[in-house]
């Protein structure tokens, strides 16, 4: 009898709470779809309601410097310089694998479009043909993305803007023929603003890819295990489509 007596500790020491773990983050400015600070209360953003998801799968689990709202390449110098532990979200590339991490569960899917003016009727099926257009008027483009980097290995010529929506009033006003981004939040910048009857998004998808979680280099083993399991849990219960969803 008196080997069993271990049992009720060590059950009581499996239902207690996981220790209470803070990890540094930031938000995003320029990116309503990712994190929209006067957004209404049901859609705070699309990565944000993320970040809360996974504190909801594990209670302990908090980040801190959501207060701060900072550019994308602020974001890339925070990670680089590990200054920031964890940030939702952020597309991979090789250069920036060999900065920081990345937790592997993917959280929603991108898709590579382009916006043009409605009464605009060309048709643009490949990275070529965007290259031969924008030897007339260079292609707009967030600044510092995977997406300028991408276009610029493909010889489209690009001018760099400091969001999607600057780069989409400028194309209503002819100052563009196209701008190049991610279908998710062209789509919600056109459809909520004043440019629904103005602009649409081609056809064509010249690219997909992923958001993960970007964690700093060194950042503890067992921490990015934490983090991944509530992302997994999210990923089984359908948490994760839903929120993406959500957004589209």
């Amino acid at each position: 009898m008196l080997r069993w007596l271990w049992l009720p500790a060590a059950l009581l020491s499996l239902a207690a709470p996981a220790q209470e773990l803070v990890l540094r983050t930031v938000q995003q400015s320029g990116s309503l779809i990712k994190y929209d600070p006067d957004g209404a209360t049901a859609r705070p953003g699309l990565c944000l309601e993320i970040l809360r998801a996974v504190e909801r799968a594990d209670p302990g689990l908090r980040f801190s410097g959501l207060e701060q709202q900072v550019p994308l390449k602020r974001v890339e110098r925070l990670l680089a310089d590990g200054l920031v532990d964890a940030f939702f979200c952020l597309l991979r590339s090789p250069d920036r694998e060999k900065q920081w991490r990345y937790a592997s569960v993917p959280l929603y899917a991108i898709r590579h479009v382009i916006a043009q003016r409605a009464d605009d009727s060309r048709r643009v099926e490949s990275l070529a043909e965007l290259a031969a257009l924008s030897q007339h008027k260079p292609v707009l483009v967030t600044r510092g993305t995977v997406l300028a980097r991408r276009l610029a290995t493909a010889d489209v010529a690009i001018a760099e803007v400091g969001s999607e929506r600057e780069a989409l009033q400028m194309l209503a006003l002819g100052r563009a023929d196209a701008v190049y981004g991610q279908d998710i939040s062209l789509a919600r910048y056109i459809t909520d603003g004043p440019l629904a009857d103005k602009l649409r998004l081609g056809r064509t998808v010249f690219h997909e890819e992923s958001q993960y979680v970007a964690l700093r280099a060194d950042l503890p083993v067992a921490t990015e295990e934490r983090l991944t399991l509530a992302l997994r849990k999210l990923e089984r219960d359908g948490t994760l489509r839903q929120l993406a969803e959500k957004y589209r």
